[in-house]
């Protein structure tokens, strides 16, 4: 069975000599700790199950070292304890250790776990202890209801990092920079969205990172049709990359339906004031 490298041509497999197995949706504090384990000659195994949405193969790497390899859960989910063990030293010759986190299990309808897979591997096995960060244990299932709930600081202290979404520019109601303020508008596909309302962002163009703030939800006010806008403080930018990438920071409030366009022009400017102030804060921590 073939194993699929993406992104990254740090090593070839047959030098690897410990891997990290697991989903690493997220690539978060917890997955970070296994990581650790690592040696020089290291790499993460991912059991790619198609439903990541916190951190698509597009851009896991970012957040590794190490060179990530793929396996698809659908192709290796019906092989025994033994025969997952053989494709892996199959596929890596030189390994040397394993590390996995304390609940792993693995196989047919994974019923071998953590004693099987030391009675199996016959080298280095390292299992990391549950992580949790103020009682709270780092898991994407957790992080992604986090999310789902806006709540964006949690999410990023369990993720170690802000969260953040890619997306191409599409064209939007042409009211913003008119009516409002102006706004690039953002098509997303793969990722787990925030739920709706405001939140004070980072957009990143053309790798520079810009202050904003940015809008998820249905236009409640106008035309009710779901969007993403993102507005830059303080630069008339609506640029017209192709590529865009939207950090969250905090939550400023939930989607609302306003009786005129003067109320929702006055809170978009509350927001825009709110986000400034954080950014302020920021700068000055």
């Amino acid at each position: 069975m073939e194993i699929m490298k993406n992104y990254s041509t740090l090593k070839n497999n047959t030098e690897i000599t410990s891997i990290a197995i697991g989903g690493f949706d997220g690539m978060h504090k917890a997955h970070q700790e296994l990581f650790q384990k690592l040696d020089s000659n290291g790499a993460v195994l991912v059991i790619d199950s198609g439903y990541a949405n916190l951190t698509p193969k597009t851009i896991r790497q970012e957040y590794s070292k190490y060179p990530i390899f793929y396996y698809e859960l659908k192709e290796i989910k019906h092989l025994s304890g033994e025969e997952f063990i053989q494709l892996l030293q199959s596929n890596f010759p030189k390994l040397e250790q394993i590390v996995v986190g304390y609940d792993f299990c693995f196989g047919t309808n994974r019923k071998y776990c953590i004693k099987d897979l030391k009675k199996l591997f016959n080298k280095k096995v390292t299992v990391v202890e549950e992580v949790s960060i103020n009682d709270i244990s780092v898991h994407s299932r957790v992080i992604r209801e986090y999310l789902k709930n806006g709540d964006i600081k949690t999410s990023n202290l369990l993720l170690g990092k802000e969260y953040k979404i890619k997306g191409s520019q599409i064209k939007g109601q042409g009211l913003g920079s008119k009516s409002f303020v102006p706004t690039i508008n953002l098509t997303v596909s793969e990722y787990l969205l925030p739920n709706d309302g405001v939140y004070v962002t980072k957009t990143i163009l053309d790798d520079k990172i810009y202050p904003s703030v940015t809008f998820l939800g249905h236009r409640a006010t106008t035309d009710n049709s779901y969007a993403i806008e993102t507005h830059i403080l303080d630069s008339n930018i609506t640029n017209k990359s192709k590529n865009i990438e939207i950090s969250f920071i905090e939550k400023i409030r939930d989607n609302e339906k306003f009786t005129n366009f003067n109320e929702l022009k006055k809170q978009i400017l509350l927001d825009i004031t709110y986000s400034k102030s954080i950014f302020n804060t920021l700068k000055n921590q």
